[in-house]
């Protein structure tokens, strides 16, 4: 989602910086990248203030960094370590939290556009943290770390209103990513996908969620915030 993310972004006209940890994913984006662990503090401070230098401004900023957590022994929540905990929230939570400070320290310190807004920042998020299916979908530290970042869309929405600074958060259902690969290699999942996401016939396209990200970065959503833009093909509602 994030290479299609940038790709996009390229395309639509805007000036990108990546910041990534994995630099052979950043080559072909067409954008220039920063390499980084954004669960860092120093090395995510470091990354923005290298970004912030490239582009001038921060518009926008689309916070995808995350992923699951069952290679740390995420799962049900009584067979769960504080290790495997631990490391999830660092993967999950942690990146969306300084990606998130350091793209509102930026820009409060940076004049209003024409519209009044100072900056837009999109958090990840996930339809586990709504509508969770533990049958199906059983990382209990996952869903509780997006549904943290959920919870710091809203505070940090509420806090920055009145300074012109938005925060939205997207929240996909099941996407086709390398991340998802465990589910689309089992029939029964994939079957469950065709029915839980009707509109996507079973699982979503990244760029169904990148729409949502544009939309909320850009100026079309200028008097939006504080929202979680749930694009799941029917999950929620099937």
């Amino acid at each position: 989602m994030a290479a299609a993310a940038a790709r996009r972004f390229v395309a639509e006209g805007a000036r990108v910086v990546v910041i990534s940890r994995e630099p052979a994913g950043c080559v072909d984006l067409g954008a220039p990248y920063v390499q980084a662990d954004l669960s860092d503090e120093a090395a995510a401070e470091a990354a923005f203030a290298t970004a912030i230098a490239e582009l001038g401004r921060l518009d926008a900023t689309f916070a995808v960094a995350g992923g699951s957590g069952r290679r740390f022994g995420d799962g049900l929540l009584h067979e769960t370590s504080l290790a495997a905990w631990d490391a999830t929230l660092a993967l999950n939570a942690t990146p969306a939290f300084l990606a998130a400070r350091e793209s509102v320290r930026c820009m409060l310190a940076q004049e209003p556009d024409a519209d009044g807004v100072r900056g837009s920042v999109v958090l990840m998020a996930s339809v586990s943290a709504l509508d969770p299916q533990p049958a199906w979908f059983g990382t209990h530290a996952y869903a509780a770390a997006k549904a943290a970042i959920i919870g710091l869309t809203g505070i940090a929405a509420a806090a920055y209103v009145a300074r012109g600074v938005r925060v939205n958060a997207v929240a996909p259902a099941t996407v086709a990513t390398p991340m998802s690969l465990r589910a689309a290699d089992d029939e029964a999942t994939v079957e469950f996908l065709r029915a839980k996401q009707p509109l996507a016939g079973g699982m979503l396209d990244a760029e169904d969620v990148v729409d949502a990200a544009v939309y909320l970065c850009s100026a079309e959503s200028r008097r939006v915030t504080g929202q979680t833009l749930v694009v799941d093909g029917g999950w929620t509602v099937s």
